[in-house]
């Protein structure tokens, strides 16, 4: 496609030389970049490249979800430049990130605390920064973490409350930054795609198939349809046991047991499912370049149909359980309520902005691989509220 104005316009799964990616001065980028975010397009990414004492360039990838295109378009910053996140909201860990791990100061940020550690590249980790306090008659802080019961990330979370009302919540991860985009750096090497599946425990397949659709752009390659369709089944699979170890949680935070202890067993069932199909439960190994590393037999399939059934009756009941209590509503309805403009401000993405009615889903509106044949219908509810979410995960 042909460039337009300071940015070109690109399609997911596609590459562009460097050199063709318009370079702007500091005010037709940003002027651009603001006017495209006005008109609703989101910011995918917003990142330098390089930096030192001649500065570096920074880029910014803009989602057009109507038209299915993604704005590229980059300008040359020394030092220092403006913040545009106190109008766009969106921009603001962006920026953050960019002074960390380039040295180069937003100036202007609405609020300069750190995302995994101090200013500047190659400075220490200080996650915690400069804790935020609401002060006022009855108001208390709870603190927790950042060393947390079960398998998740580090991280600190500390909740300014006035009675059950959150008045602030400050949020500082970069406990376990384990430098990962350096890490892969110079690539690709034998040890690229293990690096890349090790991303985030819970989304191995996602992460793979990220990696290597950015293989396959750079050597203008397509896999075979049938190593994207089991890459697209694999990837279905992890988002399912993804969807119902969050309704557990969700049910075990409202201290209904029942559903609870259902979604836990059914979040085993998906894993071994995805063990079935990929000879691993979390799918490593299973994708790569190029498509998949093994085929899967008719014998295969017709079984992991079998427990695709029985899990589907399975779950049925337990959330039946679930919506049928008046205890659990009570909890649900109302609560942690988003609205979908502010969402939107926010450039929210997944199962939490189709929860606040926008209706956005990738699988559609940027298709690749076995997506482009296969359309998704997204699962979308209006409210914004823990309920919201619960319906938005149980509907997909």
């Amino acid at each position: 496609m042909k460039a337009a104005g300071a940015y070109t316009p690109l399609r997911n799964g596609a590459s562009v030389a460097w050199d063709s990616v318009p370079r702007r001065p500091w005010g037709a980028f940003a002027e651009e970049l603001r006017g495209r975010l006005a008109a609703g397009c989101r910011a995918s990414a917003y990142f330098c490249a390089g930096s030192g004492r001649s500065g570096g360039a920074l880029v910014a990838l803009l989602a057009d979800d109507a038209r299915g295109l993604v704005w590229a378009g980059r300008t040359h910053v020394r030092g220092a430049f403006p913040s545009l996140a106190a109008e766009f909201p969106q921009l603001e860990r962006f920026e953050l990130e960019i002074r960390e791990q380039c040295g180069l100061d937003p100036v202007g940020h609405p609020d300069p605390g750190p995302v995994r550690g101090t200013a500047g590249p190659g400075a220490g980790p200080a996650p915690e920064g400069r804790p935020y306090r609401v002060e006022g008659e009855g108001v208390h802080e709870v603190a927790v973490g950042p060393i947390h019961a079960g398998v998740i990330e580090p991280g600190r979370f500390r909740f300014q409350c006035d009675g059950e009302t959150v008045l602030h919540l400050g949020i500082f991860l970069g406990y376990q930054h384990r430098g990962v985009e350096r890490a892969l750096a110079g690539g690709p090497g034998p040890r690229s795609p293990h690096i890349a599946e090790t991303l985030a425990g819970d989304t191995t397949i996602g992460h793979a198939l990220a990696y290597s659709a950015a293989l396959e752009a750079l050597a203008g390659a397509r896999p075979p349809a049938r190593g994207m369709a089991l890459g697209a089944l694999a990837l279905e699979l992890e988002r399912l046991a993804n969807h119902v170890g969050d309704l557990g949680a969700l049910s075990g935070d409202a201290g209904f047991l029942p559903t609870a202890a259902y979604c836990g067993r059914l979040r085993g069932d998906f894993l071994n499912m995805t063990a079935l199909l990929c000879g691993n439960r979390f799918g490593r190994g299973w994708v790569r370049p190029g498509g998949t590393t093994a085929d899967a037999d008719a014998a295969r399939l017709r079984e992991l149909g079998l427990r695709l059934d029985a899990a589907e009756r399975d779950l049925a009941g337990a959330l039946a359980l679930l919506r049928g209590s008046a205890s659990v509503q009570a909890r649900f309805r109302g609560p942690g309520r988003l609205e979908s403009g502010e969402a939107r401000a926010l450039g929210m993405v997944g199962p939490a902005a189709r929860a606040c009615g926008l209706d956005r889903d990738l699988r559609r509106d940027h298709p690749l691989g076995h997506y482009r044949i296969r359309t998704m219908a997204p699962s979308v509810h209006p409210d914004g509220d823990v309920w919201a979410r619960t319906e938005v995960r149980r509907l997909e």
